[in-house]
C-alpha cells in the first residue's frame, strides 16, 4: 500500500506532535530515573506525612519535565530522529 507524500504545512505539524512525543517521553524516563534515585522523598526528619509523599510525585514529574524542556541528557532527540526517520520511510 503506497502512502501519498505528505504536503508541507501538516508534515511540520507532523514534526511538531514528534517532538512533543518524545520529549515527553523523555520526562517519563527522567522521572522514573528521580524517583528510583530518591529525589522527592520525604526526609524522616520533616515529617510532612501522607499530603507529602503524594504529592512529591509530582513535583518530580515537573522537575523531569522541564529538565526534557532544556535539552534533557539527549534522548527526546534520538527518539524523535528514529521516530522521523520511520514516518518519512512510509
Amino acid at each position: 500500500m503506497d502512502i501519498p507524500p505528505i504536503p508541507a504545512a501538516p508534515r511540520q505539524i507532523q514534526d511538531k506532535a514528534l517532538k512533543a512525543a518524545a520529549q515527553g517521553l523523555e520526562a517519563s524516563f527522567l522521572a522514573e530515573m528521580l524517583e528510583a534515585a530518591g529525589v522527592g522523598k520525604t526526609p524522616e526528619s520533616f515529617g510532612g506525612g501522607a499530603g507529602e509523599d503524594q504529592f512529591s510525585s509530582f513535583l518530580v514529574q515537573e522537575q523531569a519535565r522541564a529538565m526534557a524542556a532544556k535539552g534533557g541528557i539527549g534522548l527526546a532527540d534520538t527518539l524523535y530522529r528514529s521516530m522521523k526517520e520511520k514516518f518519512d520511510d512510509q
